[in-house]
């Protein structure tokens, strides 16, 4: 007889206990779905070998399906790598009262398009703009969803089928491959490349006059240095060559730091106030960067140029949402009470101490000895990341772990709940304490009392 005629139909198998509270939990649908995938397995493992399956087996495989279809694909995870801004693992972390003011508008209406005081309907670029231009002194901002929305807006409201002077050093390619001159282009702006890839000087941009074009733009260097033979005017000084001419200059900041990073033992990283001090027309940067806040794109400037933007029809294609405008505007809220470095997570993170991170480092070594567990504390370096300030690193202490197989053990945290991802650092396994955040810390000790199989 055909073993395959012994395989139970759906309907039978919707009929069994197991299965109907499965129904009630995860919804008919889903469960149907997940019976008819189980008996597919079933089928074709009777084909393959022969073999069939209990009914046990097949309620654990309903499960699983059912729980894999459930489960979410974005999760939290416990970044011990000492990245301070990992890309991949979602950048800035939020300040609680920026989590806060986003989980308050979420889940109720709010006035996001209604004028309060008129009692009619208003608009959501009004929402963070009198943030931004008190603490920058701007004329004007527009918040949209990232950066390159913001370089892409700007440069198809201000020079659509008109050139826009850039240094050929600045053709740079950010994040995913995405590259400057690419998005120049979808903007429909026409580049109009100056200077070599090392260096550029104002005789470049004076060159370009003639060719009346409609903006002068510099981008930053955020994510890699240029050393050896080169040069660079400084914006001030590109700034008064646009302005004699009646020319726009737009400077994408991209990381968007507002604090000095040279008083943190860092490189000094140009701040947006310094732009504009220094005669920018618009400054585009990012939100999530080392401004600390949620995934934004911010132009800040001269109020007739942000008007423009305003009006463009891709301002609203490329609008931010209600929950970025409300973190942000916490985020923003911190730097005007100047307690940024207490209250948002990267500059806490930054800006702590080494002594402080030695001694929470010691802290977990002695915790896991309890458990008899063996690491031991060595040096190391922690970096910024996220496509801000290369190469620059600050000095920290590493909770080191000898394992049997250390990516067999950075496998395992991986598949922790939560997800622990750290790195490896002289054939060690290596957390450092800089990114890990307080209430993490617990089950991070947890996750490694769990794999001491695993530990030498």
């Amino acid at each position: 007889m055909d073993a395959r005629r012994l395989i139970p139909s759906v309907e039978r198998v919707l009929q069994l206990e197991a299965v109907k509270s499965f129904s009630q939990v995860y919804g008919r649908r889903l469960t149907v779905e997940a019976a008819r995938q189980a008996l597919e397995q079933v089928r074709q493992i009777i084909v393959q070998t022969g073999r069939i399956l209990e009914e046990e087996e097949i309620l654990q495989r309903i499960e699983r399906h059912l729980h894999t279809v459930t489960t979410a694909s974005l999760l939290p995870v416990i970044n011990a790598t000492g990245v301070v801004l990992h890309t991949n693992l979602g950048r800035a972390p939020l300040s609680e009262e920026a989590m806060a003011a986003a989980s308050q508008v979420a889940c109720r209406y709010s006035n996001l398009e209604f004028d309060l005081e008129q009692g009619k309907r208003g608009s959501r670029l009004i929402h963070a703009e009198k943030l931004l231009c008190q603490l920058i002194r701007a004329e004007a901002a527009l918040v949209v969803n990232n950066n390159a929305a913001a370089v892409l807006l700007s440069l198809a409201a201000l020079a659509n089928r008109r050139k826009v002077v850039i240094a050929r050093s600045q053709l740079v390619e950010i994040g995913g491959g995405f590259r400057i001159p690419d998005v120049m282009r979808q903007s429909g702006a026409r580049l109009l490349e100056i200077g070599t890839t090392n260096r550029v000087n104002l005789e470049d941009y004076r060159s370009t006059l003639e060719q009346k074009p409609a903006l002068f733009l510099v981008a930053h260097r955020s994510n890699f240095k240029i050393l050896g033979f080169t040069a660079e005017p400084q914006v001030a000084e590109i700034a008064h060559v646009a302005h004699e001419s009646g020319i726009p200059l737009m400077v994408d900041l991209g990381s968007g730091a507002l604090l000095d990073t040279a008083e943190f033992g860092l490189a000094h990283e140009p701040t947006v106030q310094e732009m504009i001090e220094s005669g920018a027309d618009l400054v585009c940067f990012s939100g999530d960067k080392l401004m600390g806040g949620p995934q934004a794109g911010i132009v800040v400037g001269k109020r007739a140029l942000i008007e423009k933007l305003r009006r463009h029809p891709l301002a609203r294609a490329v609008r931010a949402d209600k929950l970025a405008l409300a973190a942000l505007s916490a985020t923003l809220l911190h730097y005007l009470k100047e307690e940024a470095t207490q209250k948002i997570p990267i500059w806490k993170m930054i800006s702590l101490p080494v002594d402080e991170i030695y001694r929470r480092a010691w802290a977990w070594t002695e915790k896991l000895s309890q458990l008899g567990i063996k690491a031991s504390v060595i040096e190391g370096t922690s970096t910024i990341g996220g496509g801000s300030l290369p190469g620059e690193t600050l000095p920290t202490h590493l909770l080191a772990i000898r394992t049997k197989q250390p990516q067999l053990f950075l496998r395992k945290l991986r598949e922790n709940s939560p997800p622990i991802i750290a790195r490896i650092e002289q054939n060690l396994v290596a957390f450092d304490p800089r990114t890990v955040l307080a209430d993490e810390e617990a089950p991070l000790l947890a996750a490694i009392e769990s794999l001491r199989e695993f530990i030498l």
